[in-house]
């Protein structure tokens, strides 16, 4: 294929200066193609190509992205939401569709033959659809590493036979990789690069109509309707609890769709929080997080922006009784710390209640702790921070850098 380069000034190529020292070419406009499968890979994958537009300005981009990505530039084969099905029931469902469209896919990037392609989180669409491009010859990236520090550290090696390249986003990761020689970036977090050092609460107050001044305590069971099912109504009876032992306490629960708005209503219906107590928000979660005195909230990537929020959190999660034994009795679990902030300080810094220990009582007393004794919290401050730094790296810049090295060629 015919592709305009730019090369280094003509030299003797018979020179042994020239074999050892020369510059790479580099393709003036390469084509990138993108996987991502999800609102937050779309964001990511528009912050990418954004970057990698400031490299190559002729670059071209396909492949599969939502509005942000759109926006940014990517020529959309199929759209994000094709791939968004979470839930074991809900795949089952669909996997004749998505197996026919990665199939699809395959054929349509070999066709355009991309200088590099780059799956964007979806590890169960991308991973598959990496390594059967590699095999043809493409230089593939994935981007965000599946949670290999938590359970399952073995599928590194998996991953390596998909990705010439993992790009990381928390520092952990590419050590645990090395020990399979596996290529992987840290590059950074996106969210601590777009989040302040020093969230403004009270702007986040005015915003959701709060008082100034008045307690409030955020309440995140989970962005999935299956988390609401096993959480929703035991966080909400701990909010009771507080509420019962806190006057005037304000209690905001957002909502991440309107699926989830539907259940969070049903189970608020049954609660003892009435009226001005307690508000469901659609959407919001960030300026929820920012705006309360504490939160509570499922372990998952949320925590992570409650950390850059500078929030005190108490984390609770639980998972089926069965998935829970399948766990134990496989040991797949790897670790003694669950939840994120907690991982990147590698100490305890907030509670984690899980599966039997994750009870209204518990979740309460531990809320309730950090209400009456504002140094408890006062003292996480200085922490969140700490892990913020270290997070807020130009992740879309350090990945674009590493990037280019694969289509930099001698």
């Amino acid at each position: 294929m015919n592709r305009d380069t730019q090369t280094a000034p003509a030299v003797d190529l018979a020179s042994p200066a020239f074999r050892e020292s020369s510059p790479p070419t580099v393709i003036a406009a390469p084509r990138f193609a993108l996987v991502a499968g999800e609102a937050s890979g779309d964001q990511l994958g528009a912050a990418l190509i954004q970057a990698l537009r400031a490299r190559f300005p002729g670059a071209t981009f396909a492949g599969v992205g939502g509005d942000a990505m759109r926006r940014a530039g990517l020529d959309a084969w199929h759209d994000a939401s094709e791939l968004a099905v979470m839930g074991l029931t809900e795949v089952l469902a669909h996997l004749p569709r998505l197996l026919k469209l990665r199939a699809r896919l395959q054929r349509r990037v070999l066709a355009w033959q991309p200088d590099v392609f780059i799956g964007i989180d979806a590890p169960d669409f991308n991973l598959g659809l990496e390594r059967r491009l590699r095999r043809h010859g493409l230089r593939t990236v994935h981007y965000v590493s599946p949670s290999i520090w938590a359970w399952r550290r073995g599928r590194a090696a998996k991953i390596g036979h998909s990705a010439d390249r993992v790009l990381c986003l928390f520092p952990m990761e590419p050590p645990i990789y090395a020990a399979y020689g596996v290529d992987a970036r840290f590059v950074g977090h996106p969210m601590a690069d777009e989040m302040p050092l020093q969230p403004d609460r009270q702007a986040a107050r005015r915003r959701l109509g709060l008082s100034r001044q008045g307690p409030v305590l955020a309440v995140l069971p989970g962005s999935r309707r299956g988390e609401i099912g096993r959480l929703g109504a035991v966080f909400l009876e701990a909010a009771a609890r507080v509420a019962a032992e806190v006057p005037g306490l304000q209690v905001v629960v957002p909502a991440a769709n309107p699926g989830c708005r539907e259940m969070l209503e049903a189970l608020a219906a049954a609660s003892p929080l009435r009226g001005d107590a307690l508000r469901i928000l659609d959407g919001q979660a960030r300026d929820a997080m920012v705006a309360a005195d504490v939160v509570l909230i499922a372990s998952g990537t949320a925590t992570l922006e409650g950390l850059l929020a500078k929030r005190p959190m108490v984390v609770g999660y639980r998972v089926s009784r069965t998935t829970a034994a399948i766990v134990r009795a496989l040991g797949l679990l790897k670790v003694d710390l669950y939840s994120l902030p907690n991982v990147l300080a590698g100490e305890r810094l907030v509670p984690e209640l899980v599966q039997e220990a994750c009870t209204p009582e518990r979740l309460s007393a531990a809320v309730l702790d950090y209400l009456r004794d504002p140094a408890l919290a006062a003292r996480l401050e200085p922490r969140f921070t700490e892990i913020h730094r270290s997070l807020r790296c130009d992740a879309s810049t350090r990945a674009a850098d590493v990037i280019e090295t694969l289509i930099a060629r001698r």
